[in-house]
Order: structure tokens, then C-alpha cells, then sequence
């Protein structure tokens, strides 16, 4: 075998479990826009991530943004939205991310979790205590449960200083026509 064979055969085999509006409310906190694009391929590249799951609400009329994640290598998962009291929807995704995060278990070499919410406390703790954890990685130090730093111990990271990389930057007018 080739060093370049030996090279892939021995690349890691990550997964990314993304919270998709805990990432998007925790980035817009912070006064930027997250580009989807170059998270993917930030993922790729710095964690290895070979399959990134999006779990997301669904809501019909947003059908050509889930074209385009799709487009950008991300795998979707949805949920129906259901309206609040106050007419907002909501998606609720907790569940559904543990459960795949479960099912692929045997698939992944680690797993990568995105998301602030302190719901993930058991799956995260599981994963750290069978060293199946690579990293939590939430959105905004300041809104990460403090249920969620305790179980990812030292494997917290944060996007906060990651907006020179990952955030959206409108094409000029020109630039749009000839695309």
C-alpha cells in the first residue's frame, strides 16, 4: 500500500450533529451571519467531518435554502414545525439528533456536536465517557449551558472568534449578474 492509501485509510471518520437554530440564533447574537458553505468545508478540513447532519424544522416556503445546504454537502433531517402560543414556530430537534447520533454510533470514529443547549448534557457525557466525543462546538461562550461545558470538559470550543472565517459576505452588486 501507497503512503497516500495509508494516508485516507488513516483519516479520521467524524460526524457533525448540528443544532441548526441554536448554531443560527447564537451566531446572529453575535451580530454576523454564519456562511454555510465555508462551515462545511471548515468542518471537513480542522475535524475531519465526513458527514454533517443538519437538523433542522421544516417549513415549506424555505425550500430553496434546503436545496442549496443540501448543495453544500450537508445531510438534512427534518421536523415538523409546530406554532407556539405566540404563533412562533418551533422545531424541537433534541430528540432526533440524539436518536441519529445513536443509530450511526458504530459508524463514527467521533462525533461533533453543535449546539449550546444544555439538552444534550446525557448524549454528550456518553459520548465523552466512551471517547467518542471530538468536540462540542457552541455557537456563543456566554449562552453554552453550563450542564454542557461540565460534560464536554476540556472539549468545548467556541465560534465566537471564528467570524473572520465562517461569516457570510455579500457578493458585490456586479458580481451576483455574472454568476
Amino acid at each position: 500500500m501507497d503512503s497516500q492509501t495509508k494516508k485516507i485509510l488513516e483519516r479520521p471518520n467524524n460526524y457533525a450533529f448540528i443544532d441548526s437554530q441554536n448554531l443560527n440564533l447564537g451566531i446572529q447574537s453575535l451580530g454576523w451571519k454564519l456562511d454555510f458553505a465555508k462551515f462545511h468545508r471548515y468542518l471537513k478540513e480542522k475535524y475531519n467531518v465526513v458527514t454533517a447532519y443538519l437538523f433542522i424544522g421544516y417549513v415549506p416556503a424555505n425550500q430553496n435554502l434546503y436545496s442549496s445546504l443540501q448543495k453544500r454537502g450537508y445531510v438534512l433531517i427534518f421536523k415538523p414545525v409546530i406554532p407556539d402560543q405566540n404563533g412562533e414556530v418551533k422545531g424541537n430537534i433534541d430528540a432526533d439528533l440524539v436518536l441519529q447520533a445513536m443509530i450511526d454510533y458504530e459508524k463514527y470514529d467521533k462525533a461533533i456536536i453543535i449546539s449550546s443547549d444544555g439538552d444534550f448534557y446525557s448524549l454528550v457525557k456518553y459520548l465523552y465517557d466512551n471517547n467518542k466525543l471530538r468536540i462540542v462546538m457552541s455557537p456563543y461562550v456566554k449562552t453554552c449551558s453550563v450542564l454542557l461545558k461540565k460534560s464536554a470538559k476540556e472539549r468545548v470550543v467556541f465560534m465566537n472568534n471564528l467570524k473572520e472565517k465562517l461569516e457570510y459576505k455579500d457578493m458585490p452588486p456586479k458580481m451576483k449578474k455574472h454568476r
